[in-house]
């Protein structure tokens, strides 16, 4: 299923010559585009499908707006090499994650250890910054209403890895690359 995609924004300039920007940085940035309500409001939501608009990121990041329809969820998934940070902008949003280091390479499946499993609601204006090979799953439970948020990630995005898990197996799925949602 292809997701529709809107005309990019920019809510902050970045410039070449700025250094690597630091999860900090990424965390104030999305702070700050997810409390511009004009920016916001300039996401057209899909009742059927989520939404996004590129931002121009800091420091050379990869930054996103998007829009969760009511019960949408990423599914299991990390951002591989890169950093990053959201926010909640509208609405409301659960973050599921894993509080463990995974092996990166060489492995389909593997059993997780009891009291890995992390969860956070995030309200607006709440959000959080990760490291690399955060694994993860975002969820807009509600069932009526959409959530908006914002993400940055540094260095852009190289690939995702897609994951499923049935209790404490988590199997890779798939490996998707910048060609395949852009």
């Amino acid at each position: 299923m292809s997701l529709p995609s809107v005309s990019p924004a920019s809510p902050v300039s970045a410039s070449a010559s700025t250094p690597a920007p630091t999860q900090a940085q990424l965390l104030d940035f999305v702070r700050r585009a997810a409390a511009d309500a004009q920016l916001v409001a300039s996401l057209p939501l899909d009742p059927e499908g989520r939404t996004w608009m590129r931002l121009a990121g800091p420091g050379g990041s990869e930054a996103w707006l998007i829009g969760w329809p009511p019960g949408t969820g990423t599914g299991w998934h990390d951002h591989a090499d890169s950093v990053g940070a959201f926010v909640t902008a509208a609405g409301e949003l659960k973050e599921n994650a894993l509080a463990a280091r995974l092996p990166t390479d060489g492995w389909k499946t593997l059993e997780l250890s009891d009291g890995v499993d992390r969860e956070r609601r995030l309200s607006v204006g709440t959000g959080r910054a990760f490291g690399r090979h955060h694994v993860h799953e975002v969820l807009n439970e509600s069932s009526d209403r959409h959530a908006v948020s914002v993400h940055a990630y540094y260095p852009p995005l190289p690939q995702i890895r897609r994951y499923s898990r049935s209790g404490q197996t988590l199997r890779l799925e798939q490996v998707e690359r910048p060609q395949d949602w852009q």
